[in-house]
């Protein structure tokens, strides 16, 4: 036996970890972009993740990729215009860069980005300033997030561990062993760690399959969270027409990917006018590196009312407030509290992993691939079917191991779906 051959078969946690960063590299391309031969690859990705950039730019190329391209992002760059960039550049956004990123998604190419910038970035800025610059990025990016959240390419998002993420998520050990610990943890709950991940990834996609047939078969007029405690309690209507996903799913180009990696989520597109109740968040939100902690929300008619927060509070007010659209739901998703990366008890301040941890809600733009024929109408009649319209697209968690989850069919019966956070 070869030795490359040794090390295929060897146990994960004995791998080289140059080899267990092929492996991630390896599935953030074929299951996770489904990158197809002769297509161009955008990557986005945070300075200190050049490893698996360059490993997965290989991967990329051996699959026939046609041009690989990468931007980075550096943090000290990014806190630098807070401290010292004059007042009127918040409300500028470089539009010729995302005008690129429009332009190459029309022309096919697959997007991945990658994800590890330090969550607690901003923490100590301005939120008025950190709120202009995010609603001016919004606006210029929108032309190209609308190509994503219209599904029309394959795209995905995958983790790297960075020395300021890693020192968040574990705060009591030395920032060698922080650093080390994160790679696993991303190993781990990438499903990358069984002797075959591409299998394992294939047969994760089929058990989602089933919990999304099952969903889409029963056709729930509202989906309500509970919880013992009336910490919350919202029913959540479900936009008419609407489809639930979940792990893998077709593009409109023909191509098969996974949005997410990890991802263990069903989710699909609540109606904008229906979501009546309160809302307690079971998990911190980090956005934009704000972090905002212990969310509360009272929605009525669909839009929020009331929002608070422990920490971060100004924050969350100004994301509302963003534009008409940001106070209304765009996503709903159930996951079980069972999944891998609930059971690790990581919380990873970065919302790839903690939405993935529990049962969530997302403010803003709507999916219109969760519409049947979703991705081939106008605004104006996703809109009439209740799918919510915005420039941000944000999710934060609510379940946990005491949310309930009842499906409520359109005469008010109501059926159980989850109990103390996993399925029934």
């Amino acid at each position: 036996m070869s030795s490359a051959t040794a090390l295929a078969h060897a146990p994960f946690a004995l791998l080289p970890f140059e080899h267990k960063l092929d492996r991630l590299a390896e599935v953030a391309v074929r299951i996770g972009a489904g990158l197809q031969p002769d297509q161009e690859l955008v990557i986005t990705a945070p300075i200190e993740a050049v490893p698996l950039v360059r490993r997965i730019t290989e991967q990329a190329y051996k699959a026939g990729a046609k041009l690989v391209t990468t931007f980075y992002a550096d943090d000290a760059a990014s806190l630098a215009r807070y401290q010292h960039a004059p007042d009127g550049s918040f409300d500028y956004a470089p539009t010729w860069y995302y005008d690129a990123l429009a332009a190459a998604y029309k022309s096919n190419a697959a997007r991945m980005g990658i994800t590890g910038a330090n969550p607690a970035l901003l923490a100590g800025q301005d939120p008025a300033k950190v709120s202009r610059a995010n609603t001016a990025m919004s606006v210029a990016y929108k032309p190209a997030m609308e190509l994503i959240t219209r599904f029309a390419i394959n795209w995905t998002i995958v983790a790297a561990a960075t020395p300021a993420w890693a020192a968040l998520v574990f705060p009591n050990d030395s920032p060698e062993l922080a650093l080390s610990n994160l790679w696993e943890a991303i190993f781990f709950t990438s499903r990358i760690t069984g002797e075959d991940p591409i299998a394992d990834w294939k047969q994760h996609n089929a058990n989602l399959t089933l919990r999304v047939d099952y969903l889409n078969h029963k056709r729930y007029h509202s989906i309500r969270f509970f919880t013992p405690d009336n910490a919350t309690d919202l029913t959540v209507g479900l936009a008419d027409q609407h489809l639930w996903a979940g792990g893998g799913s077709t593009a409109s180009n023909g191509f098969y990917c996974n949005a997410n990696i990890p991802t263990e989520e069903c989710f699909t597109t609540p109606h904008k006018a229906r979501v009546n109740g309160h809302v307690a968040a079971s998990k911190p939100l980090s956005h934009q590196g704000t972090l905002i902690e212990n969310i509360r929300c009272t929605f009525k008619d669909g839009k929020i009312v009331k929002a608070t927060a422990t920490a971060g509070e100004a924050a969350i007010n100004k994301l509302i407030s963003t534009d008409e659209g940001a106070r209304q739901l765009g996503e709903v998703a159930l996951v079980p509290h069972n999944s891998p990366i609930a059971q690790s008890g990581i919380l990873f301040w970065n919302t790839l992993f903690d939405e993935n941890a529990a049962s969530h809600i997302a403010l803003g733009q709507a999916y219109s691939t969760c519409l049947i024929g979703g991705d081939k109408m106008s605004k104006e009649e996703l809109s009439a079917l209740g799918a919510n319209d915005s420039l941000i697209h944000v999710d934060w968690m609510i379940g946990g191991p005491t949310m309930n989850v009842d499906g409520i069919s359109a005469d008010g019966t109501a059926e159980p779906l989850m109990r103390d956070g996993d399925w029934v």
